[in-house]
This record gives structure tokens, C-alpha cells and sequence, in this order.
């Protein structure tokens, strides 16, 4: 049998059955020094498809950097047939300031497929994606909800029947997939465009650890490996619920200035027209409601209390069968050790 090609990065050769870490030069700081972009690819000895994982495409997401790094000490990978490539942090900059942004204040996951002569992010974007993205067969892009927002764990991709991409979000077990529009600029736009599936995996908040939403990322990760053969043997794990497909989602926001007193938590189910918190000023003379406009689970919420009249602060996803998916999120809840404290 004729032995596999070694793959190609950056200008680095990585033989069958050998893993390599890979700095690709980004830019310089203004102290002249260098920065990168570590990639670690693990590259099988067996002929198989070639797997972008990333995370920390928005700097501060950090819980994105967290299952990158599992994924790669797990023993799962070791039989690996195809080929890994792990990014823990594409945005460096945004990642060493904490934030979410470039420099120039521009969202990078707005900036593809970017140019090698445009603004900053333009040219982070063109970078990483001739180095190593336009390598990748399949995609899985992790992220976590904004500053001081939180996110149920969920899959965001553009879904039709039969696709790959289907295949791979129901192989994920995240409770909740959103059938998602593509946004313009972003990764997976470039992407999904070019005939690369891929999954946005959304779980927590910003610039924190959120145990409840790296294991699961970490499962559904080995997950979606195994069910494109990357991967043999079967994944220890209790029975979850199938995932449930949102038709739609909404945001209920801030009906004055104030401070928010939250009634619902992360994951409930609630009802057109339930009270979801209160948002008054700080003597109470003034008192308005939060409503839900519409029947649904809350998948996204605002994590401060202080809050700005039209600010978004409930994310509700809307289902057909909105039994089913309260069933799935408890049965995610259920299936986490030690309990989901975080989510209350």
C-alpha cells in the first residue's frame, strides 16, 4: 500500500504518524517583537479528511482556547486517521489585550477572506486563510458569548438536508443548532461559500472558564471526529437527547435604563409574554418589565445588571416542538458533573 503524503503548512513538512507546533508570522509588535500564529497539527498515518479546529478568533474567548487544548492532549487523537489542525488563539492581539477586537478596533471575524494589502484585520485574515484554512476539508469554530453575555451551549451553521454539515451538527450533541444565516465576512461565510462545512460552536462567556461549556465542546468535537471516521472506538458517554433545530430567535431588550433584576435563567423555557426580569433605576421610581416575545427556550443572556434602554438581554431560540427541546437541555444539564452552577 502506497504510504500517505506528508502534509504541508507554512512551509513546514509534517510526516504520516508525527505532530508538529507551527508559529506562522503575523505581524511585529512596537517593541519589534515577533508574533504568531501556533498551529499544531497531528497527522495521521491513514488517508482521512483534514480538520480545522480553532478558537480565539475574538480574544477574548477564552474558553474556546480551553477545548482546543484538551482536544489536543486527548488519547483519542493518537489513532488519528487524516489530519488535525489545532488553532488555540487565531487573534493574538485581541487575545494578549483581553478583548474581543484587533487593535483598530475591527471584529476579525468580519474581516475574511481579507486582503495581503488591507486594514490590520484584512491581513490577519488573508494570512490565516492561506496558511491553513483553504487546507481544511472541515471546520469547527469555537466561540463563547460576548463580554458579560453568556451562551447555552448550541451549534450555529447553515443546514440543508443531507448536507455535511448537517451530518457533522447532529454528531456534535450540543442541545440546541441554530440554522443560521451566514454572516458577510465572517469565517465561516468564506468557508461554507468554498464547499467547507463547517459548525460555529457557541458555549459561555467572555473571558471566563465555563467547565459546562469546554467539556461538552471537547465531547462534540471527538464527537464529530468519529463520525467522519477520523477517529475508531466509541465515546463513553450517558444518552443525550437528540439536539433540537431552532426555526428562529429573537432578542428581548432593556425597555428603559436601569438595573436588571433577572427572573429566568440560562436554558429555561419560557412563554409569549413571561416576565423575564425587571429592569428599574437605582431609587425604584422607575420599573418596567422584560417580555418575551414569543414561546421559546433562553439559549443567550446578559450577564451585568446594568443595562441600556433597546439593550439586548434574553437570546430566545424558537422551536416546532418546544417540548422536545426542554427535554434536550435538561438532558444536557443532567449529563454534566459536577451540576451546571453557572447557568443559574
Amino acid at each position: 500500500m502506497m504510504a500517505r503524503a506528508p502534509f504541508q503548512l507554512a512551509g513546514h513538512t509534517i510526516a504520516p504518524g508525527q505532530r508538529a507546533q507551527i508559529d506562522v508570522p503575523v505581524a511585529r509588535l512596537y517593541t519589534h517583537t515577533p508574533l504568531h500564529i501556533t498551529v499544531e497539527v497531528v497527522h495521521g498515518r491513514k488517508e482521512g479528511p483534514v480538520m480545522l479546529v480553532c478558537g480565539g478568533i475574538h480574544g477574548d474567548e477564552i474558553n474556546s482556547v480551553e477545548i482546543v487544548r484538551r482536544l489536543l492532549r486527548s488519547k483519542a487523537i493518537k489513532s488519528l486517521r487524516g489530519t488535525l489542525i489545532a488553532v488555540p488563539v487565531v487573534n493574538v492581539f485581541g487575545f494578549l489585550q483581553q478583548t474581543r477586537y484587533l487593535p483598530d478596533r475591527r471584529d476579525l471575524n468580519r474581516c475574511f477572506p481579507g486582503s495581503e494589502t488591507g486594514s490590520l484585520g484584512g491581513r490577519i485574515a488573508a494570512l490565516f486563510r492561506e496558511q491553513i484554512v483553504d487546507q481544511a476539508t472541515h471546520i469547527i469554530d469555537l466561540h463563547t458569548g460576548a463580554l458579560h453575555r453568556t451562551n447555552l451551549p448550541q451549534i450555529r451553521a447553515q443546514l440543508s438536508p443531507g448536507s455535511e454539515t448537517e451530518r457533522m451538527a447532529d454528531a456534535f450533541g450540543a442541545p440546541v443548532i441554530l440554522n443560521a444565516e451566514l454572516r458577510e465576512g465572517s469565517l465561516r461565510h468564506y468557508a461554507q461559500n468554498r464547499g467547507i462545512p463547517v459548525l460555529t460552536y457557541e458555549a459561555g462567556e467572555a473571558l471566563r472558564f465555563d467547565e459546562w461549556a469546554i467539556a461538552p465542546g471537547v465531547r462534540g468535537v471527538l464527537r464529530v471526529m468519529r463520525r467522519l471516521d477520523m477517529l475508531t472506538g466509541e465515546q463513553r458517554r450517558r444518552a443525550l437527547a437528540p439536539a433540537e433545530l431552532a426555526n428562529g430567535s429573537s432578542w428581548a431588550r432593556a425597555p428603559i435604563d436601569g438595573i436588571l433584576r433577572p427572573q429566568v435563567r440560562l436554558g429555561a423555557r419560557v412563554a409569549k409574554g413571561e416576565v423575564l426580569g425587571r429592569v428599574a433605576d437605582p431609587f425604584g421610581n422607575q420599573e418596567d418589565e422584560v417580555i418575551s416575545m414569543a414561546d421559546g427556550i433562553v439559549i443567550g443572556m446578559s450577564r451585568l445588571p446594568l443595562a441600556n434602554e433597546g439593550e439586548a438581554l434574553y437570546h430566545i431560540a424558537r422551536f416546532d416542538e418546544i417540548e422536545e427541546a426542554e427535554t434536550a437541555i435538561e438532558s444536557f444539564h443532567s449529563s454534566l458533573t459536577p451540576p451546571p452552577d453557572a447557568l443559574y
